[in-house]
């Protein structure tokens, strides 16, 4: 592998480190863990790791945790953000907003240690306005699926 094929698997995975360079998201309520493949353009995939610790699992259901579908729509809007980022070739921490979630499907409970893969693929942009095809997955099997609408905002719209 030469020089060049290494900067650009660089640029296509990201860590937590990189992940908090690009998002404005901290702990509780960063809701993913790595980037396993980007292609700037189109496609992302990222991992959350599923941890008894959870902050929502002491409520959601004790006894039997199991990890909220809106956390889970909310973890493939921050993998679509960093897509969107990418695609926009934008800087710093500008925010992602949802503008509309589509035909959400929660298929299987996601429970502590299990890991997440979030795919997104990107459906339609127009100017910051984004629309993604969003599958979430434990191993092989599809566990949540949605159409996600995003924009690109600045912080000075919030």
């Amino acid at each position: 592998m030469d020089k060049t094929e290494s900067q650009e698997e660089t640029q296509n995975t990201l860590d937590l480190n990189q992940i908090q360079e690009i998002l404005p998201h901290r702990y509780p309520f960063l809701l993913v863990d790595r980037i396993i493949e980007c292609d700037n353009k189109e496609r992302i995939v990222g991992l959350k790791n599923v941890t008894g610790n959870e902050p929502f699992f002491q409520g959601h259901f004790p006894g039997y945790p199991v990890m909220p579908g809106v956390l889970i729509i909310e973890a493939l809007g921050q993998v679509g953000c960093i897509l969107g980022m990418k695609i926009q070739k934008k800087e710093g921490h500008p925010l992602i907003y949802f503008t509309g979630v589509d035909s959400a499907r929660f298929r299987k409970p996601v429970v502590p240690g299990d890991q997440l893969k979030l795919v997104l693929t990107k459906q339609r942009q127009r100017g910051d306005f984004f629309k993604f095809k969003a599958e979430a997955f434990v191993e092989d099997t599809l566990v949540a699926d949605a159409v996600l609408h995003a924009m690109l905002g600045k912080t000075e719209d919030y």
